[in-house]
């Protein structure tokens, strides 16, 4: 399912051109154009949700296999050392784009605080 709307669609769909660094049938990892981080990529899931209270349970599948695929995309982006994951929920909570994304954050010590 897909959002003819929706920023990250498009983007899965190869209509808004990005920095890929993994795809697969299920999902889509690419660098986000304002990092927070040396490392800073969106892993995001081919179908459209908003958030985790909105996915039914083949999106939670789909999630489950993104936080698998996420070791080994952190293995090849270098961050051996460690790194974080951040998934915003509504607006709130600092969301923007309205399609269920994991920020996967690193390349330096990122201490204690959020970001």
């Amino acid at each position: 399912m897909t959002d003819p709307n929706c920023l990250f669609c498009k983007i899965c769909a190869g209509e808004i051109p990005s920095q890929k660094v993994y795809e697969d049938e299920h999902m889509l990892a690419f660098r986000d154009i304002n990092p927070q981080a040396p490392v800073h990529v969106l892993v995001v899931p081919k179908s459209h949700f908003a958030t985790l209270a909105e996915m039914n349970e083949e999106q939670a599948e789909l999630v489950k296999e993104c936080l698998v695929r996420i070791p080994h995309i952190a293995a090849s982006l270098g961050l051996a050392s460690g790194y974080r994951l951040i998934v915003n929920q509504g607006k709130d909570a600092g969301q923007t784009v309205f399609h269920l994304h994991i920020h996967l954050l690193g390349g330096k010590p990122l201490g204690e605080t959020i970001v």
